[in-house]
């Protein structure tokens, strides 16, 4: 299992690493594992709701966050969650990738294609029983690329039914429920600062309870927080 950055940086370092906890990210705690039986309903159908904290009409709220670009492995090797913040959760897969040669923001459309000007990209893989995590980190040039990129995500997700999530703190947030090729998802979406980040729980048949999606996305938040101030 290994953490690598992929295109233009070549470093590959151990997913144990991430454990270490990078500038004090490790520490976190507060991952919940999801329940058994939970009561959410899930719906691949055309819900109403744009998601909890996001307001309407596709509007972005500037919460603050950090002007920080995430463009190197250390960044993303602080802000994604460790095998030690994830207590009950079993690793299973860590990268991140910067791109060569990013697009401007002026040249991507109005479409669904909202990560179009992304300088890089991180994810974490976890699995617990029935149950899996997975935590995306899309990395803008500024701040102005990355509430675009939140704009166009949620008029994407709109179609789809909101999932019952309370807001994160700090952050604009947003949850819908997908479901697709037989697998129940939870998606979570958080905009802050110069990144978009998302927590995905995904199972067959799973509770995607949205308690657990909420404290997965609080441990998320505090590591994103942390490693933009990080030196």
């Amino acid at each position: 299992m290994r953490f690598r950055m992929g295109s233009s940086a070549a470093l590959i370092v151990a997913l144990a690493v991430l454990a270490t906890g990078c500038g004090g990210a490790g520490s976190d705690t507060g991952a919940t594992k999801p329940p058994s039986g939970g009561s959410a309903t899930k719906d691949s159908g055309s819900g109403s709701g744009s998601g909890s904290g996001s307001g309407s009409g596709g509007a972005v709220v500037d919460k603050g966050g950090s002007d920080t670009v995430f463009r190197t492995e250390e960044r993303f090797r602080q802000a994604l969650p460790d095998p030690a913040s994830m207590a009950g959760w079993t690793p299973r897969s860590a990268n991140a990738e910067v791109e060569e040669a990013p697009e401007s923001a002026a040249n991507c459309g109005p479409d669904a294609d909202w990560y179009c000007a992304r300088i890089a990209r991180g994810e974490a893989n976890f699995e617990a029983v029935g149950e899996e995590a997975q935590f995306d980190l899309t990395a803008f040039a500024d701040r102005s690329a990355a509430q675009d990129a939140c704009r166009k995500e949620k008029t994407w997700s709109a179609k789809y039914t909101e999932a019952q999530v309370p807001p994160v703190p700090g952050v604009d947030s947003h949850a819908y429920y997908r479901n697709a090729g037989g697998l129940d998802g939870l998606n979570l979406f958080m905009c802050t600062g110069t990144v978009v980040a998302q927590v995905l729980l995904e199972g067959e048949g799973s509770s995607l309870d949205p308690a657990t999606a909420h404290s997965l996305a609080q441990l998320f938040a505090s590591r994103i927080h942390k490693a933009a101030g990080a030196r």
